[in-house]
């Protein structure tokens, strides 16, 4: 098994692929994918064209397209969750990071289902696989929110269900927007893309108890929660997968 880990994005990188399926070139590409994202779309570079758009440096309408087209993903995101996923900061700043980490993994997987057999790639907690490892599913673990050297679930990552995103704030503290009190401290989504998992767990910790009903029966994705309290709760596929 080749072991790959990089940063980029304020985060690391860390990717399993089959011994000799990824050559130096292959792997460079990968980086590549998640340095043109970071390039583009991160508010901590002052010369990215989203940080000249926070600045009033560059209009929002003359931005490249592939600016305007995230924009809009976001947007749309905004309105299936009923803004609890949102494209902008409390002040009004466009922060595309909830859903660019979340494209870049989906751009690097599929440059990597073309050139690999079996691998998984991991950034910042979130996960996106293609395959088996030694024959099973890749376990995927959850740590426990309210003791961080222990696991609360390990997801097996099979089939169509390729992506797991963490939301929360043990981890990061407090960086999600929320539209009121805390509810969830930690929401893990597992689904077929990681653009939905990593939008669906976000727009879950940031709500309430009814948006998980809602967004559980209009989105097909297993999750599991972990309320103020530390109490876990878990879809009917999720709750084999908690310890």
């Amino acid at each position: 098994m080749t072991v790959h880990v990089f940063g980029t994005m304020g985060t690391v990188v860390s990717l399993r692929a089959d011994d000799g399926a990824l050559d130096r070139t292959d792997l460079a590409s990968v980086e590549a994918v998640f340095g043109r994202y970071d390039r583009v779309f991160s508010l901590y570079r002052d010369d990215s064209p989203l940080s000249r758009i926070a600045r009033g440096d560059l209009p929002l309408a003359s931005a490249d397209a592939e600016v305007r087209d995230v924009y809009a993903l976001a947007v749309d995101w905004r309105n299936r969750t009923s803004g609890a996923f949102t494209p902008h900061r409390p002040d009004g700043v466009v922060d595309l990071s909830g859903v660019v980490k979340a494209l870049a993994m989906a751009e690097a997987g599929a440059f990597l289902d073309a050139r690999a057999g079996d691998w998984l790639l991991a950034v910042g907690g979130d996960v996106l696989a293609r395959g088996s490892h030694g024959g099973e599913p890749w376990g995927v673990g959850v740590v426990d929110p309210a003791a961080r050297d222990r696991l609360a679930a390990v997801v097996d990552v099979a089939g169509t269900r390729r992506a797991v995103a963490t939301s929360g704030s043990s981890e990061r503290g407090q960086h999600i927007w929320r539209r009121g009190g805390e509810v969830f401290t930690q929401v893990t989504v597992i689904a077929d893309d990681i653009v939905t998992a990593d939008v669906l767990a976000t727009a879950i910790a940031a709500g309430d108890g009814r948006d998980l009903d809602r967004f559980t029966h209009d989105f097909d994705v297993d999750v599991i929660t972990f309320d103020a309290d530390g109490a876990a709760r878990a879809t009917p596929a999720a709750s084999d997968w908690v310890v």
